[in-house]
């Protein structure tokens, strides 16, 4: 299903509810979803080239963690 019936979907179940308390529930997560990619800001390459420094520095240092280990420490998660 593509976005635009997805969207069309869930406007039609929205208009079905009846419960204030879920309706106020979706309207905070919109809020907060929005508000999220709103702030986002494509990096400057000044920015882009001091992270990318960074992260060189930081793997010649050893401070990183092999995707294997991470993916370890992950199913410990619960």
């Amino acid at each position: 299903m593509d976005i635009q019936s997805r969207k069309i979907e869930f406007v039609q179940e929205f208009l079905k509810l009846q419960s204030e308390e879920v309706i106020s529930r979706l309207e905070k997560l919109l809020k907060k979803e929005t508000a999220k990619t709103r702030d986002l800001k494509p990096f400057t390459m000044e920015e882009l080239n001091a992270r990318l420094d960074k992260s060189e520095e930081d793997f010649r240092n050893g401070r990183y963690i092999s995707s294997e280990d991470l993916l370890k420490e992950i199913k410990g998660w619960k």
